[in-house]
């Protein structure tokens, strides 16, 4: 017999609790401690709530002297983040920052990203996450949009950000390849030198986040986000990823971008140690891992192609044994990738799939990318993900092609400029197409502004991308559509040769025309030498447009 609703209700929520319990006992969030410490840890949530300023402050309190960052310049503990971020953030008070004002941050991977957004945390102030590859028009552009009251930014970026910045406070940081520091402003490491490291009162409301977009195909949006009202969210992730706390993560992905936000806040939430770099290279990532014992490495998968092209006897000579987890998101993982990777460093691959508006919306682990190579895997507990067709009418059919629909806790709130996207009963469109298998893996076909209409029939790219990308002359390739007056659009494949091989068009068109139908052939493929991406990735597939045939 069904129960009445406020019944199912109350075992709803019920249920909820006793699963996110679970997965934050079994990652080591939950546990025992001196009793001492939990009444300042829970005054701590109930605070700040999950925010990184409750973060770094609990951790302060629960684990003070474990190491929270090691970067260039060295190693800090969670007690000297959380006191520095308090420095921080009374000084930015003195300058006139306060509670819901906004506060622009363009930082490579480094403290002075998390003690940025922790300070701002502290203060209840919104955060905008400024892409560290803008140019200063684009830069110019979201300032003027998004109007922050104050710039703290990396040295190296003063000459594109002050022109838009003129009115607006700023803070630097310097570093020491940046060369001498003579820009005029503030420093951050002066403000934390003599500012006042007692702990900050919490803010009426908390800041929100403002990610902005990959704007693979235009302007960047501002996709604004309220920090989680508890740690449910964090509770789906540990599902399927298995995080564990007190662990060295070599955060290689960008911060900025949701998918390295996303374990910076995983990191405070398990009291991991972030180990940062400013800039990626594929040597530099492999020797910290060795170095520091890293058992997590979040990358997107360009970054991942670019170590595995590395020289066998160069990635050898590091130990990756300690390595359990590397975590991919940001942009679409080949199958060929995804198995060549597990080849040579194990089944330890977990891929992501989601957007910077819906955050996840399906996670992949080892046993899902070896049995379906490719595939975006499955949904966590808590989050819907479903198929519609152009009538928003659900498809549940297996193999049938329609848009992704996702709901849970973590979507966005609209773009700041205004606007959001499309839902459906409750969930809100990720932007992309994809079908579910037999066994309920979901695969993403593409964008659905990406669909080619050649001679009446639809291509999604991805199908073609992947086939070429099966071929061992080819290191990677895009195709995308460009008009043609006899059939419409018609098939233009971009492809980068494997270094020392040569790749030949017709080779490339005979084997998609073997493997698939005729009219997702490219009738044109142009050569290139890499191709244009952003920081996370993402082939810019306008820049791809411009180039001449």
């Amino acid at each position: 017999m069904a129960l009445p609703a406020p019944l199912e209700k109350v075992a709803a929520s019920a249920g909820k609790t006793a699963f996110t319990l679970h997965q934050l006992t079994t990652a080591g969030v939950v546990g025992p401690m001196p009793p001492q410490k939990v009444p300042k840890i829970l005054r701590a949530l109930r605070g700040f709530g999950p925010t990184p300023a409750a973060g770094y402050t609990m951790n302060a309190v629960r684990r003070p002297d474990h190491t929270a960052i090691i970067d260039e310049t060295g190693s800090l503990s969670f007690r000297e983040v959380h006191e520095r971020s308090n420095a921080l953030a009374h000084e930015l008070r003195r300058l006139g920052v306060k509670e819901g004002d906004s506060l622009a941050v363009m930082c490579r991977n480094h403290r002075g990203f998390v003690e940025t957004i922790v300070a701002a945390s502290k203060l209840g102030v919104h955060q905008l996450l400024l892409n560290t590859m803008f140019s200063g028009p684009q830069i110019t552009d979201v300032l003027a949009r998004e109007k922050p009251v104050v710039a703290v930014y990396d040295q190296e970026f003063h000459g594109l950000v002050a022109p838009g910045a003129a009115a607006l406070k700023r803070v630097v940081w310097t570093h020491e390849s940046a060369g001498e520091h003579t820009t005029g402003e503030p420093t951050a490491e002066q403000l934390i030198a003599r500012g006042d490291r007692s702990d900050l009162t919490p803010p009426g409301e908390r800041g929100r986040m403002v990610i902005l977009t990959s704007g693979t195909t235009g302007t960047p949006k501002g996709a604004a986000r309220q920090q989680p009202k508890s740690l449910n969210p964090a509770a789906q992730i540990l599902s399927r990823m298995p995080l564990r706390s007190e662990e060295r993560t070599m955060l290689a992905a960008p911060m900025f971008h949701s998918w390295g936000y996303l374990h910076f806040t995983m990191g405070f939430a398990l009291g991991s140690t972030l180990v940062l770099q400013r800039r990626f290279t594929p040597e530099g990532t492999l020797a910290a891992i060795a170095e520091h014992r890293c058992q997590v490495l979040p990358v997107v998968p360009v970054m991942l192609q670019r170590i595995l092209e590395l020289p066998d006897e160069e990635i050898a000579k590091h130990d990756l044994s300690s390595l359990r987890i590397v975590a991919l998101s940001g942009s679409a993982l080949p199958g060929e990738l995804a198995i060549r990777a597990m080849d040579r460093l194990g089944d330890v691959l977990y891929n992501l799939y989601g957007s910077t508006e819906v955050g996840w919306a399906t996670i992949a682990d080892p046993v899902d990318l070896r049995a379906a190579p490719g595939t975006a895997g499955r949904a966590p507990r808590g989050t819907a993900v479903r198929l519609y067709d152009d009538q928003a009418r659900q498809i549940t059919a297996p193999n049938a092609v329609g848009r992704i629909f996702v709901g849970n806790d973590m979507k966005f709130d609209g773009y700041t400029g205004g606007g959001g996207k499309d839902v459906i009963d409750g969930l809100l469109s990720s932007g992309d197409v994809g079908h579910f298998d037999e066994d309920g893996r979901l695969f993403v076909d593409g964008r659905d502004d990406d669909m080619i209409v050649s001679g009446g029939e639809n291509v999604f790219p991805r199908e073609v991308e992947d086939l070429i990308a099966d071929l061992p002359q080819v290191k990677e390739v895009s195709v995308l559509g460009v008009p043609d007056a006899e059939w419409g659009a018609r098939l233009r494949a971009f492809v980068v040769p494997v270094d020392g091989e040569t790749v030949d068009a017709d080779a490339i068109r005979a084997h998609v025309k073997a493997n698939l139908a005729s009219f997702k052939v490219p009738r044109e493929v142009v050569v290139l030498d890499e191709l244009p991406r952003n920081a996370t990735g993402k082939v810019l597939k306008r820049e791809l447009k411009e180039l001449p045939a």
